[in-house]
């Protein structure tokens, strides 16, 4: 029996990594917390057989069956990436999974997302202060030659490293209901303040067997590979949980990032604006 698939998509610096090293703690849930290219192959799968004649001209003549053969290949695809794990729940970690969160229900229609999302200006703040720390070496989408201000409106293009997350999180507002049911929203400052109380929520939300964590003595696992982000978007792993301080924030930043995405205030901090 296939076990259950769990997605973590979300933001960048909003507690994926950590997130997936307290899922790992559960004795049920496999959990590796390397950035996956299970989710990239999916999609490449379909953008290139929707262009293979073969698969073309067989959907004229019998639509049904080869549509099926197509949805048993990749549902098969998607389960046997971890088939040879033996506990009942394994953790993915991509964040196009929310992008392509309906692609993922039409091969698994029981399949969950975990979206770690946190205070955008302490994300982008975040980002600014590993660039000063590694300003040598440009971003992976040259963004080092920008000012802070420059720097920080392109960091939230729809096509950027914050700004096509959060447009996937924006678009569940026009899911169904029965696809927002499978998406959770984890707060990285509920994560470090209280993680406990909300590893527990959300051990219960997969239904999973009750599980407390120990936040002072946490596994530590090899963390995904750094160089590949320009040392922007550090994912290091650490023995016990400990809230980081907060940035300082410019007022003009503050301000082009509060008008750009007031929905998501709104959404998810109210108290905040």
């Amino acid at each position: 029996m296939a076990s259950k698939f769990v997605g973590v998509a979300g933001l960048p610096r909003a507690g994926s990594t950590l997130l997936c090293q307290l899922l790992g703690e559960h004795p049920e849930i496999n959990c590796e917390g390397h950035s996956s290219p299970l989710c990239n192959s999916l999609l490449a799968t379909r953008r290139f057989i929707s262009d293979d004649q073969f698969f073309l001209s067989q959907l004229d003549v019998q639509f049904d069956t080869t549509y099926d053969h197509l949805r048993t290949a990749m549902r098969g695809f998607l389960h046997g990436w971890y088939r040879d794990s033996d506990k009942p729940v394994v953790v993915d970690k991509n964040r196009a999974w929310l992008h392509c969160i309906e692609l993922l229900l039409h091969l698994d229609p029981a399949a969950r997302l975990l979206i770690p999302i946190r205070d955008l200006n302490q994300i982008y703040g975040s980002i600014e202060a590993q660039h000063q720390k590694s300003i040598l070496v440009d971003f992976i989408d040259h963004l080092a030659d920008y000012d802070r201000l420059g720097r920080a409106d392109k960091l939230f293009a729809q096509d950027k490293s914050i700004g096509a997350p959060l447009s996937s999180i924006q678009a569940v507002q026009d899911l169904p209901q029965s696809v927002k049911d499978r998406i959770y929203f984890v707060k990285f400052e509920d994560l470090v303040a209280e993680p406990t109380e909300t590893m527990s929520r959300i051990y219960a939300w997969l239904q999973v067997s009750p599980h407390t964590i120990n936040p002072e003595q946490l596994t530590v696992t090899p963390h995904e590979s750094d160089s590949h982000y320009r040392f922007k978007y550090l994912h290091r792993k650490q023995t016990a949980i400990s809230p980081p301080l907060p940035h300082d924030i410019p007022p003009r930043i503050q301000k082009l990032i509060a008008k750009a995405c007031n929905w998501y205030f709104e959404w998810f901090y109210p108290k905040n604006q």
